[in-house]
């Protein structure tokens, strides 16, 4: 399947890191556009984005759909299943067809996209700050640990250098953003020793270096914590 794919996304944005992570492990060729969800206000909430995303968010994927129409994907974890089911021939995002690791691999990457990165986006960081007025920071930290812990609880018993064994998987792509954004929040890391371990195997894999924070267009080495 040959198509242009547009990544609107935001350099340090995790859930369009995940997405970055399954696109350079597939080898799809995609042109990202930048997001900023801090200028003016946010550019998420400007009508051109809202038109894409309702829902104001980022990553959103530009796809050609029926007829050669553009059409949206968003959110994450559906961006990456469609990229599975479009490019089957490229490598999986799963480590195997078995059924039961598939869904422990969809466990895990649930595991960090619904229980743990909404509890410490953007909108929920400004809320609790801003309108609440209580410590934003410490707030995440609690359900970044909680969910890491959890996480590793989770992880299957197999050798293997990856979150679910010789392979990398979706579940990496998501562990890796995470635990990004954990050192962002100051969050002690030392209990996740397995995790840490496997987030520098996933270092070595060039589709990691591809996608990293730091190697995109928009990154912004002045920006605050």
């Amino acid at each position: 399947m040959s198509q242009e794919l547009t990544l609107y996304s935001y350099w340090r944005s995790s859930s369009s890191w995940r997405v970055r992570l399954a696109l350079h492990h597939k080898g799809v060729d995609f042109t990202t556009v930048p997001v900023h969800l801090v200028r003016d206000g946010g550019e998420q909430h400007k009508d051109a984005h809202v038109a894409r995303n309702p829902l104001r968010q980022i990553p959103t994927l530009e796809v050609q759909g029926k007829e050669g129409k553009r059409a949206y994907i968003s959110q994450s974890v559906a961006i990456m299943e469609w990229l599975e089911e479009a490019y089957p021939d490229a490598p999986s995002i799963f480590p195997s067809a078995d059924p039961l690791q598939k869904a422990l691999t969809r466990q895990l990457t649930e595991i960090i996209n619904s229980g743990t990165q909404p509890l410490q986006n953007l909108n929920v960081i400004q809320y609790l700050r801003d309108d609440v007025g209580v410590d934003a920071k410490a707030f995440c930290r609690r359900y970044i640990q909680k969910g890491l812990e959890a996480y590793l609880a989770t992880l299957p018993d197999v050798s293997g250098p990856f979150s679910m064994g010789e392979h990398v998987s979706m579940a990496d792509f998501c562990l890796v953003p995470q635990l990004y954004n954990a050192r962002r929040f100051k969050l002690d890391l030392e209990p996740f020793a397995r995790l840490l371990a496997i987030e520098s195997a996933c270092q070595e894999v060039e589709a990691f270096k591809k996608a990293h924070p730091d190697a995109q267009p928009d990154f912004d080495a002045n920006a605050p914590a």
